[in-house]
């Protein structure tokens, strides 16, 4: 199971009643999908937190105790989680204890590898790809040409003698590469889904690092990594964009109806030599919404008539 942009409000921008219903919306959502589904692995492509780059400690670890109970997972799920620019801030926002922080609550790293089934999945923090060698972004590319030079030794089955360090390496498939920004794409005017982006958005030219991946920043994560598939987050709109003529991106919508009257999560069962995806598209918040409306108009109606009918029994009685 795949989901972005949970964006669970934080304590300066999010009303109560706002958080009351968003959460609430959220939490029987993912728990239904949960029940229903059971998947094995659960992916969660950033933006956690709406308010996570500029809360204190304390509000901080309140958000981890809120996450947990709206997003727990049954002890045979695992749960993994990709950094966003909400969780930690855009690239030159980022401070050192910003990143450690929400690094140490959830475990991860600027760049990780997971290994599933045969199946191995890259995750990275869009944020550590701008190639300018700051405290993020070094460690970050050092790590994905080891990540390359491991999966180059696992495809050649260990030959050659650099790839002697190596004591063990993972069943080799092309990789799934993760991260919360799309790779980069001039825009979403090409963008079919359903849950596309609206009219009046949807032919905006993207910004380089701020919408999408750079140019030169997608052509390394591409060469070095030469993954099957890709899924992000960060726009909170639905996209399907084929790169290279080969490579395929999936961009996951807002979980939140915050963000997005009609949200969706992406099902997903991986092998190593084939894959299926399935969008599930969640309720309508309008739909929702009306259905509020004429239930309480039809409560109203009924009320009326009711006792519209009890007081001409009595009139009728008496006289």
């Amino acid at each position: 199971m795949l989901l972005a942009d949970i964006h669970l409000l934080g304590p300066r921008f999010g009303h109560w009643f706002d958080k009351l219903r968003r959460e609430w919306q959220m939490y029987r959502t993912f728990q239904t999908a949960m029940s229903l589904h059971n998947p094995q692995a659960v992916f969660i492509l950033g933006d956690i937190f709406d308010e996570g780059y500029h809360c204190s400690d304390q509000d901080f670890n309140n958000y981890i105790k809120r996450f947990y109970s709206l997003f727990y997972v049954p002890e045979n799920t695992k749960l993994y989680i990709v950094i966003g620019n909400h969780d930690i801030g855009f690239h030159y926002g980022i401070r050192p204890a910003l990143k450690e922080r929400f690094s140490k609550a959830f475990n991860v790293s600027s760049v990780e590898m997971v290994t599933m089934k045969g199946n191995i999945f890259i995750l990275v923090s869009s944020m550590a790809l701008h190639g300018d060698n700051c405290f993020l972004c070094k460690p970050a590319e050092e790590k994905l040409k080891q990540t390359s030079h491991l999966l180059k030794c696992s495809r050649n089955q260990g030959e050659g003698d650099d790839c002697k360090k190596y004591k063990t390496l993972p069943q080799y498939s092309p990789p799934i590469f993760l991260q919360h920004f799309p790779l980069y794409r001039p825009s979403d005017s090409h963008c079919k889904d359903i849950d596309a982006a609206p009219s009046n958005i949807i032919n905006e030219p993207f910004r380089e690092f701020w919408d999408c991946l750079s140019r030169g920043s997608t052509n390394k994560v591409l060469s070095l990594l030469e993954p099957r598939a890709a899924f992000s987050g960060h726009t909170h709109h639905g996209c399907f964009t084929v790169h290279r003529e080969q490579i395929p991106e999936w961009t996951i919508p807002s979980f939140s109806w915050r963000n997005k009257n009609d949200p969706s999560f992406i099902l997903a069962a991986f092998a190593p030599d084939t894959y299926k995806v399935t969008k599930c598209y969640m309720p309508k918040e309008s739909t929702v919404i009306s259905i509020y409306v004429a239930g309480i108009v039809l409560i109203m109606l009924w009320m009326y008539f009711s006792r519209h009918r009890f007081l001409r029994g009595v009139f009728y009685k008496d006289k």
